[in-house]
């Protein structure tokens, strides 16, 4: 399946780059019901995470640092992304998931997507 994405300017020109990017992930990476995708979505402010069962099209588990619990939290972005990380790996531990696949979502690995992941992996969820 073709995918066009249109060229820009400016600060869209890094989201036309993060959606190419994301596309080109997405064409390799797809979660199962035995090991689900885990998608990260980050903006300039929040992240969140999600487990996905691309099969059925459901979200199995997911968390936010919209949370009331990470909400008020003090620190930085990445102690924010960090907590997110050991949330959702927690409730996709709940959930009876063990392993999953990592979605960066189109975002370098690196900052608070790493973060994210290593307190994932932290909490028991493997990747």
């Amino acid at each position: 399946m073709a995918y066009g994405v249109k060229i820009a300017k400016g600060d869209a020109r890094k989201r036309t780059a993060t959606k190419r990017r994301h596309i080109r992930i997405r064409k390799k990476v797809s979660g199962t019901p035995e090991r689900p995708r885990l998608v990260v979505t980050r903006s300039n402010r929040h992240m969140v995470a999600q487990v996905v069962d691309d099969v059925q099209g459901h979200t199995l588990a997911s968390a936010s640092s919209l949370d009331a619990s990470i909400r008020g939290a003090e620190g930085d972005k990445s102690a924010q992304a960090k907590q997110v990380g050991a949330l959702v790996a927690e409730r996709a531990k709940a959930a009876g998931i063990e392993a999953v696949v990592f979605d960066r979502g189109g975002n370098k690995y690196a900052g608070r997507i790493a973060a994210l992941a290593d307190a994932a992996r932290e909490a028991g969820l493997k990747f």
